[in-house]
């Protein structure tokens, strides 16, 4: 582990030990203990595992107590549409023998090009990855509206991202899985257009996946941004869990919330720099997973 990725977990382990965390429960939920929260830790593969094979993958989340996780597209693991019906068969078997469960798959699948076949073709992407979530048990798959176009009004884009998710929900619904709304991209990932692009949407399939951006915080909150995308929640990214102690990004506050709307769904640990070994990845994933705890307490 690099010298900086050390200092910030081993402040992150100061932080935990500090609030008593260390003391909690030994899994990430646990029944009957008050404070455990009814939402649950995952990872995304991006990018704490991304040359992680798929038996590394399972290994280290088993070893780490860590029970979720999204595969994104283009990574180690090959959990791709590609896969042959076999070997779809193959990953599920594996994950299930493993104890993790498949959350998501995430897509890179987007829709604010002015070229309709451009989005057409992310559309048709979109529901190759719904047929694979349908096969591997998935809860959803992930897609992102990354930012607008220059030279065309906002209101029609926003429009536009939203209309084009109707199918991609109405295909997910028929295999009896989600889609997930990235809250995500230059202007889009701003709260209020997100709620907009949800509205054009409005297909009971298709939600948000929170991001925990800095456009989320107003004033050191997130209250405001939270009330305004909760209906649509049905996942959530977290990245640098220590920044909640920099008065950077309010996870507390984040978690908090999510309690009060009773949220029960996962958040997946999304950060964006690539341990140097298995080995350091799974040291980083055991800090994480404890200053997470502590933070999640009710």
């Amino acid at each position: 582990m690099s010298s900086l990725s050390r200092r910030h977990f081993l402040q992150t382990a100061a932080v935990t030990a500090a609030a008593g965390s260390l003391a909690a429960p030994a899994t990430t939920t646990a029944a009957g203990n008050d404070d455990a929260p009814k939402f649950q830790l995952g990872i995304v593969t991006y990018n704490v595992a991304a040359k992680w094979d798929l038996p590394t993958v399972l290994k280290v989340l088993k070893d780490t107590k860590i029970g979720n996780v999204e595969f994104r597209t283009t990574h180690a693991h090959g959990v791709e549409p590609s896969l042959s019906s076999s070997q779809r068969q193959d990953v599920k078997k594996r994950c299930a023998d493993a104890g993790i469960r498949i959350w998501g798959l995430g897509s890179i699948c987007e829709f604010q090009a002015p070229d309709k076949s451009v989005v057409e073709k992310n559309i048709e992407d979109c529901k190759q990855f719904i047929g694979l979530a349908h096969d591997l048990g998935a809860k959803g798959v992930k897609v992102r509206p990354n930012g607008v176009p220059r030279n065309v009004p906002l209101e029609k884009t926003l429009d536009q991202i939203g209309k084009s998710l109707i199918p991609c929900g109405k295909a997910a619904a028929d295999a009896g899985v989600e889609i997930f709304v990235e809250v995500h991209g230059q202007t889009t990932q701003n709260p209020p257009n997100i709620k907009t692009i949800m509205e054009h949407c409005g297909h009971p399939a298709v939600g948000v996946c929170w991001n925990s951006n800095g456009t989320d915080v107003k004033g050191g909150s997130v209250a405001e941004s939270f009330k305004m995308l909760a209906p649509w929640l049905k996942s959530c990214h977290i990245n640098d869990l220590y920044k909640d102690e920099q008065g950077v990004y309010p996870y507390r506050e984040l978690f908090r919330l999510m309690r009060g709307v009773g949220y029960d769904r996962v958040t997946l640990c999304e950060v964006g720099k690539t341990p140097g070994s298995v080995a350091d990845g799974t040291e980083m994933l055991r800090y994480y997973r404890a200053l997470w705890m502590e933070l999640a307490r009710g």
